[in-house]
């Protein structure tokens, strides 16, 4: 069953080389019970690691079932070890975390046999002696019940071989003499027993004995000769994997909790890096996600398709000052615009301040004298009364719309539409009450009274000439169009020369609207990327303690691997466990974030809106940075060698 052929095995201790096996050949067959004995530094446990595959001999053969094994890779030799070989440590190796029966089913995590042929952790614990001691942890249990528990987590899928690594050495000789009983059974149940000891008491119980001395064989002696019972599974050597299942999946997450809730003040920190994180991501992207909001609520109320003609006071300062140059819009212009073949609605503006009394009440607000279109360029449309028509323009009407925030302050809850109200002292009825609309900069749209352009022009601030001329294209196609032929236009009717043409401005409010868009998202992500990187510092923080973790751990991932893990069951296990520290960190950071932006709206009267889109994305960022944040951690734990990770102290 077992042939090994010349075996050397060399280990290198700085610059020190240290043979610990040298031209080493022996076989041993199926259902021996075999003892190697030597002093210490005599290659015996180097022997049991290489017949273990834990170790690779440097040259020289080894045959398993007939199958040269010492050329196989990681991942072949440790389905080799879950599926024919069980380990039996001296210090037990027992995962403090872990009760007695976990801790024997952890075996079948990885490699479950195909054909059904394991044991479960109640059964095996029960054959050892151990069957109410199942809930215990090892810290709970004594020495010759721990080693009990490690002999049946050896045996748990029903191996064809058990090595045994001084399995008395930490045992008083009441406990030594009941492991070398369960030994001798198990022997006689045809399984191969391999067993280094330096007891020649407990070497004399078995039935050969293979004495070792400064990396040699220097005896290789029978006890006794008797008919010698084989193991059923010794026909062949078999290279299985379970493959990987939904509960295969929930135990790696069973165990990454216990990992983590094992460390519980470290795992709290690693948390806590990707809770701030994800909450300021969150909190972030609402803040800015209000702010476009309400930007694109408050640009909305200046209506779409508008065109502004006005006159550029910056230009007209530098430009016309000295030259005698004056240039006003005037009535005629706007009617101007409205006979351009392309249909249109068209409202002259002119504005300025006026105090409004309505009985023992009064305030100062601005007041906007526009043209009936200006309704529908707008989107003024009275929420109470109606708007003035033209023939109330052409009559001088003294009719008012007044704002909201107008309305409150002289009328309270009282209906406004009726009433009359006094302009710089001249009485004018009050036929409607605009709709809200918030404000933008410095402008309070409903601070403000809209009275027909006739009547603010020659009424109340005795001008003839007006402000600004608001234009709205009823086809989006035509604004480019319409922004020349107005140009044109008016340096037509004015003879405007060449180089004052530039004091002409024909804004296009839908462009204005989509720079400050542009601009809030701009500063949105802005706001969300600095969140980001806080993020990426937890994740880095994360990096650093699953780094720990791994140094902590190595002697854990040795004896997982020893008992049949792959490289790719320990990269699954590290990065579950950073998905679930970024998983837990996650949900609690939406929870925060939630909170936070509530208060920055409630407490700051900030506008916040919290997305479905940011809460993927910041949950997804996350996700992402826990996985890569533990890979190099996982590929770290991964690639330990299994002897030097049993090794690590």
């Amino acid at each position: 069953m077992i042939k090994l052929e010349k075996i050397n095995k060399t280990y290198h201790l700085g610059k020190t080389k240290v043979q610990a096996v040298k031209n080493v050949s022996l076989k041993i067959e199926a259902g021996e019970f075999v003892a190697i004995t030597g002093p210490s530094g005599s290659g015996k446990s180097t022997m049991l690691h290489i017949i273990g595959l834990l170790d690779r001999p440097d040259s020289g053969a080894y045959l398993l079932f007939g199958k040269e094994v010492s050329c196989l890779s990681d991942e072949e030799l440790a389905s080799v070890r879950g599926n024919r070989m069980g380990f039996v440590f001296q210090t037990f190796n027992l995962l403090p975390k872990l009760n007695a029966r976990e801790n024997v089913e952890l075996p079948l995590l990885y490699s479950m046999p195909a054909d059904g042929s394991f044991y479960s952790p109640e059964e095996i614990l029960e054959k050892v002696g151990l069957g109410n001691r199942l809930e215990h942890n090892p810290n709970e249990l004594s020495g010759g019940e721990r080693q009990r528990v490690a002999i049946a987590r050896a045996l748990v899928e029903n191996p064809c071989i058990i090595l045994a690594d001084e399995p008395t050495g930490n045992l008083d000789s009441r406990s030594s003499s009941e492991i070398m009983e369960i030994f001798k059974n198990l022997n006689r149940e045809g399984i191969t027993v391999v067993m280094v000891t330096h007891e020649m008491e407990l070497a004399n119980q078995t039935n050969r004995i293979i004495k070792m001395k400064d990396g040699f064989i220097i005896s290789d002696e029978a006890m006794s000769e008797r008919k010698i019972a084989v193991s059923k599974k010794t026909s062949d050597l078999e290279i299985k994997r379970l493959k990987f299942n939904l509960a295969q999946a929930k135990n790696y997450f069973k165990h990454a909790l216990k990992s983590l809730s094992s460390n519980k003040t470290r795992s709290f920190l690693s948390i806590l890096g990707v809770l701030i994180g994800e909450a300021a991501v969150i909190a972030m992207l609402a803040l800015g996600a209000g702010a476009r909001e309400d930007i694109k609520q408050r640009l909305s109320h200046l209506g779409s398709n508008v065109l502004s003609v006005r006159l550029d006071r910056r230009k007209m300062r530098s430009i016309a000052m000295g030259s005698g140059f004056a240039l006003r819009f005037t009535l005629g212009d706007a009617n101007a615009i409205k006979r351009i073949p392309i249909p249109t609605l068209v409202s002259p503006t002119i504005s300025g301040g006026a105090q409004v009394v309505y009985r023992n009440k009064n305030t100062d607000t601005d007041i906007l004298g526009v043209a009936p279109d200006y309704e529908y360029i707008r989107f003024y449309t009275p929420v109470k009364g109606r708007f003035f028509n033209s023939e109330e323009t052409t009559a001088r009407a003294k009719v008012a719309l007044i704002g909201k925030k107008v309305a409150e302050k002289i009328f309270g809850n009282d209906n406004p539409v009726g009433k009359t109200i006094k302009i710089n002292r001249i009485a004018f009825r009050v036929i409607g009450e605009l709709p809200e609309k918030g404000s933008a900069g410095w402008r309070d749209y409903d601070d403000q009274i809209i009275i027909p352009l006739n009547t603010a022009m020659y009424r109340l601030f005795g001008k003839k000439y007006v402000k600004n001329i608001e234009v709205k294209a009823l086809d989006e196609k035509n604004i480019p169009i319409l922004q020349r032929e107005i140009k044109n236009l008016i340096v037509r009717r004015h003879k405007i020369p060449e180089d004052k043409r530039a004091l002409i401005e024909v804004r296009n409010w839908a462009e204005i609207q989509e720079a400050i868009s542009s601009t809030a998202k701009t500063f949105s992500w802005l706001l969300g990327s600095i969140a980001f990187i806080s993020l990426l510092v937890g994740g880095i923080g994360i990096m650093n303690i699953m780094l720990v973790s791994v140094t902590e751990r190595t002697r854990e991932i040795g004896v997982r691997k020893a008992i049949g893990a792959k490289n790719l069951d320990i990269l699954i296990q590290f990065i579950i466990e950073t998905v679930a520290i970024c998983l837990i960190g996650g949900i609690m950071g939406i929870m925060l974030g939630a909170v936070i932006t509530g208060g920055l709206s409630k407490f700051a009267g900030w506008n916040t809106k919290i997305s479905a889109f940011s809460i993927s994305l910041a949950f997804l960022f996350s996700a992402v940075i826990g996985i890569f944040s533990g890979l190099w951690p996982a590929r770290k734990a991964a690639r330990l060698n299994p002897i030097d990770a049993l090794r690590y102290e």
